[in-house]
């Protein structure tokens, strides 16, 4: 296999390349050369995806069996578009790392791989979609369902679209697991959203890219929605934090109502909490169906942990200080229960 990765120096990509190189695969990545280092072993190519002279030089570095996208996050569709359409003689699929934020009814509705997508067009520039007053949809599921739609558009049945929820393990960027792993280490009373059974669906960032890189040599087509089947309960989930830092902490179950009356940020304040009925109710069957194997969580926590301990620094981004509760926040409330 020869592939091109579109960014593949960090988290996601990262992990995609060094296992497409593990397999023996000829592996391009494209990128500004801004964010981290090449992987020793492939061919990099610099240069602005957003840039139509940039792109048409690197077709010039094909043909691809396939191309995965792991770049597209802050593209508009239009920016997504261009390339798809300038690339495309030069690949044989075209496999997309998209998000469940695509769909009509996430997160207040349960989602399976046929769930109604928001509308897009597939060359809206970034100003287009809105962010509902209670957070939903959110004008970035509008951008990213207008980049599956280029994508669909100029590549037909070659094109796959991979929907991941939240995605942790070593490397990560944004912060959550990190944050709870830092929370559990530092011990005490912990700050817990209740119910304590709540089951969570993040999936490890390795178990993605052994499938993306599967779906590379497949004759799928379409979208798979990519969470754990499993998943674990949050009270599992911060037990095993405390377990791999050794921290002395205590979780205090809380009532959400009394979250919210106290201000506390879904999602990011407390990282994987969010009250609405369909963010942890993804039906990830079709991917497992052809092949998403998905590692306990506990392992995730411990790999990660390890990663983290030893040092680890992810790329820098601006959401890893969204996440995270301050202290002198969380023990006003703590005080107050």
């Amino acid at each position: 296999m020869r592939i091109l990765v579109m960014g593949g120096t960090w988290f996601l990509g990262k992990h995609i390349v060094e296992s497409a190189l593990g397999r023996g695969w000829e592996v391009t990545t494209f990128n500004r050369g801004l964010s981290g280092r090449d992987t020793a072993g492939v061919e990099a190519v610099h240069g602005d995806r957003t840039s139509r002279t940039d792109l048409e030089s690197l077709a010039g570095h094909g043909p691809w069996d396939a191309v995965i996208d792991t770049s597209s996050s802050d593209l508009s569709p239009r920016d997504v578009q261009a390339a798809a359409t300038t690339l495309r003689p030069a690949v044989h699929r075209w496999v997309h790392i998209s998000t469940v934020s695509v769909y009509e009814g996430w997160p207040h509705q349960p989602l399976a791989h046929d769930s109604s997508l928001l509308e897009c067009p597939a060359d809206a520039d970034e100003s287009y979609g809105y962010t509902g007053a209670d957070g939903s949809p959110t004008q970035y599921g509008f951008q990213k369902a207008g980049g599956e739609r280029a994508v669909a558009e100029a590549l037909g049945e070659a094109a796959v679209f991979l929907r991941p929820g939240v995605i942790l393990g070593p490397g990560e960027y944004v912060g959550r697991l990190p944050w709870w792993l830092e929370r559990a280490k530092r011990g005490g009373r912990i700050l817990a959203p209740a119910p304590a059974d709540q089951r969570i669906q993040p999936v490890d960032v390795r178990d993605v890219a052994r499938f993306a890189l599967d779906q590379a040599t497949s004759g799928e087509h379409g979208g798979f929605n990519i969470a754990h089947p499993h998943g674990i309960s949050f009270r599992a989930f911060l037990e095993a934090c405390l377990a791999e830092t050794g921290g002395a902490g205590t979780p205090a179950w809380t009532d959400p109502a009394v979250l919210v009356d106290q201000g506390v940020k879904q999602w990011t304040e407390l990282p994987l909490w969010r009250t609405h009925a369909g963010v942890w109710a993804v039906d990830a069957s079709r991917a497992v169906a052809a092949g998403l194997e998905c590692r306990p969580i506990t392992e995730t926590i411990r790999d990660t942990w390890r990663w983290w301990a030893a040092d680890g620094r992810p790329v820098d981004h601006p959401r890893w200080a969204e996440h995270g509760i301050a202290s002198d926040k969380e023990a006003k409330i703590l005080a107050s229960l």
